[in-house]
């Protein structure tokens, strides 16, 4: 199930909200990616895809996104091992580490969790993963495959190609064409706004990348057929800018304080669009939580098996 195959999917992603919009369900969606890989994993004869996950320090948020992923991967039937270094770990020390997994033959994928503890040059550190190995797609090489439109040979970025699974999903159901639709992608991120943008273009849309210092970014959002919001700052984005009937993929996580003063926790997950204010406005948007996230290890799990399937010479899938 690759970005560029999927270009008749299945349309059951898409349920009722307490507005216009639809919820384009990943949590769903993404139930229904690694059920596809399972299925595949047991008909692989002699062949157990490997995932080895890097995590330098005790951040808690890493922990719980590493544990999530070692989950998965294990619930898929991966050979899933996981790499604890301490937060004082030199680059070299690191270094290290990615020189014993390039080279040994159970490990298909290799993810380095960011970000890195101690100021350490996490660009150096990825570039030293194998191309064939980097299954957060982040290697110089699956970027410039990326950039020029080979999309069968990158590894490409979890995030974005989770989130344009979802756009293809919703749009199938809605029976919008992404050929020719204008996309508005808010945020020029290497990591989510850049590889989208390249991934819509290979559908036909017309892109535009807005960003902090785009003149008049509302009017530009306003154009938006199909809005991708990545820029990282809490409902930013107004549900007046919204196009009526547009599809929105909301990629924003941002952590704000809870408005509830009886809630358990004092703090609330919010994406980068004003998710109420564009229920009446949106076609269809993803949630947060439960929109992208949830596809995003589904796509991590996608890539490690891609990458399984090509080093081991075998006819790829995914």
């Amino acid at each position: 199930m690759s970005v560029a195959q999927l270009s008749t999917p299945e349309t059951g992603v898409l349920r009722p909200s307490s507005g216009k919009a639809l919820l384009i369900d990943g949590k769903r969606g993404s139930e229904e990616v690694l059920a596809e890989i399972t299925e595949q994993v047991r008909g692989l004869d002699g062949l157990q895809p490997g995932l080895a996950v890097i995590l330098v320090g005790a951040d808690p948020a890493s922990q719980v996104y590493v544990g999530a992923k070692g989950k998965a991967a294990k619930a898929c039937g991966f050979h899933s091992v996981q790499h604890d270094l301490p937060a004082e770990s030199t680059e070299a020390e690191i270094l290290a580490v990615i020189q014993k997994l390039n080279a040994d033959p159970k490990i298909h994928g290799i993810l380095l969790q960011l970000p890195l503890p101690n100021g350490a040059d996490a660009t150096r550190i990825i570039e030293s993963i194998a191309p064939e190995k980097d299954v957060d797609g982040l290697h110089p090489i699956n970027s410039g495959l990326l950039a020029i439109g080979d999309i069968e040979r990158a590894l490409i970025p979890c995030t974005p190609a989770g989130s344009m699974i979802l756009l293809q999903k919703a749009a199938a159901a809605l029976n919008f064409k992404l050929q020719g639709a204008e996309a508005v992608v808010v945020g020029r991120s290497n990591l989510v706004g850049k590889p989208i943008a390249q991934l819509l273009l290979a559908q036909n849309a017309t892109v535009t990348i807005a960003h902090s210092r785009t003149r008049d970014l509302p009017a530009v959002v306003r154009r938006a057929d199909v809005l991708i919001a990545a820029v990282g700052r809490p409902e930013m984005i107004k549900g007046d800018w919204i196009k009526p009937g547009a599809i929105v993929i909301d990629v924003g996580i941002n952590r704000v304080p809870a408005t509830d003063p009886a809630a358990k926790s004092k703090t609330r997950l919010v994406g980068d669009v004003a998710f109420a204010e564009s229920l009446d406005t949106a076609a269809a948007i993803t949630p947060v939580p439960g929109g992208v996230g949830p596809m995003t290890i589904a796509m991590l799990m996608s890539n490690t098996l891609k990458a399984a399937l090509r080093i081991s010479g075998r006819k790829s899938g995914h």
